[in-house]
């Protein structure tokens, strides 16, 4: 094994030992600073200047931005620091221990997305003392699998400012300049308790909710139609209803429920029309059955994304993998950074089919292919 990729190994599994789940659950909920510290120690050592910029008050959560080089333009290479919640029972090893096992390397955010951060370090090392006629920018952003604000806080500060920018979330190598949208909504119906022996004692909110569901699916048919993409595996945006609470007893009638949805917008349409169609709908069925029923945003919605498949970065990353870029259906931190100004893909080592699950790896293989991939882009970028 070369010393560079021992150090890759060393730095990954320091990264994965230290536990920086980001959730909307309260209980999981953790910050990131001491990744943020650990990559901006090492980003120093590299020649970079390192700036963080905390994202809530007490600092727990973080952006690092580290700049080597200086003037406009440069390229950007983003990841997340922040991992999703996991059950240690079901894991074969220590989620929080880096361990390699036929070729793989297992652990919580070997792929998604830790593992991006020891191979863009080992790509911007070779250009230590060059004299870079444009920036390179390493970027690290808090709690992307949760409210997505390192994203939002860069978008609203302005800044980095670069020509390209590359996340590297697992996309086998293979750019993406594509991706549906996400809204996570909660439908809340509030109706009247009342003994279940006589209907007229109450207004119940299971029926109304009934009303409420079997509209959703009509409408998710509507948004096929109308938003269809081809350029997708799943060709038209996705509802999905994903559970639902109400009620106490069979014997009473129903005051109140509330059903939790998730719907994935192809760049064709916009959450906001969406959502707004969806708030009319909700109106008239509670006009309906003489009760109360509001929509509520479970977290602040992500865009659709697209970059032009003529673009300078698409073209360059399509010549350089000898993969034509592909859409996918998971949301990423893309349209933040693409608001910046930047042309943007999705890009890095791994798959996202091994993503938010028991026993997530990186395969060994796909290392040293990222890194001199990424040393091309440096080079177009930034000499």
């Amino acid at each position: 094994m070369s010393l560079n990729s021992k150090i890759i190994l060393q730095q990954l599994a320091q990264l994965v030992g230290t536990s920086s789940v980001s959730s909307t659950d309260p209980g999981w909920d953790q910050g990131n600073r001491a990744v943020i510290d650990t990559l901006a120690t090492w980003l120093s050592a590299l020649g970079f200047s390192v700036e963080i910029q905390d994202v809530n008050t007490d600092g727990s959560k973080a952006n690092l931005i580290a700049t080597l080089g200086s003037g406009p333009g440069g390229l950007v290479l983003s990841g997340h620091t922040d991992t999703v919640p996991y059950d240690d029972g079901l894991w074969q090893s220590d989620p929080l221990k880096l361990t390699e096992r036929d070729n793989r390397l297992y652990g919580l955010g070997s792929t998604d997305m830790k593992g991006f951060f020891p191979v863009a370090m080992a790509a911007a090392s070779a250009f230590q003392g060059k004299d870079l006629k444009q920036p390179l920018i390493i970027l690290a952003t808090a709690d992307e699998e949760s409210s997505m604000n390192g994203a939002r806080a860069l978008a609203a500060a302005g800044y980095p400012k670069a020509r390209a920018a590359i996340i590297g979330e697992p996309t086998g190598l293979v750019p993406v300049r594509m991706h549906k949208g996400i809204m996570m909504e909660s439908v809340r119906v509030t109706g009247q308790a009342g003994h279940s022996s006589n209907p007229d004692l109450g207004n119940s909110a299971l029926e109304a909710m009934h009303a409420v569901m079997g509209d959703l699916i009509a409408y998710r048919a509507e948004l096929r139609q109308r938003y269809s993409n081809d350029l997708f595996e799943v060709a038209f945006p996705t509802l999905n209803l994903g559970c639902i609470h109400g009620g106490d007893s069979p014997n009473r009638i129903c005051g109140k429920t509330e059903l939790h949805f998730d719907l994935r917008m192809t760049p064709n349409g916009d959450n906001e029309t969406v959502r707004g169609e969806i708030e009319q709908r909700m109106n008239r069925i509670a006009e309906q059955h003489s009760l109360d029923i509001s929509l509520h945003s479970l977290v602040k919605n992500i865009s659709p994304f697209v970059q032009d498949a003529d673009c300078e970065l698409v073209k360059m990353a399509e010549k350089l993998t000898g993969h034509s870029a592909e859409s996918v259906a998971f949301a990423t931190e893309a349209p933040f950074l693409q608001q910046l100004g930047m042309e943007t893909i999705v890009m890095g080592p791994g798959s996202i089919d091994l993503a938010h699950q028991p026993d997530e790896y990186l395969e060994l293989s796909q290392i040293q292919p990222c890194v001199a991939l990424l040393q091309q882009c440096i080079r177009h970028y930034c000499l």
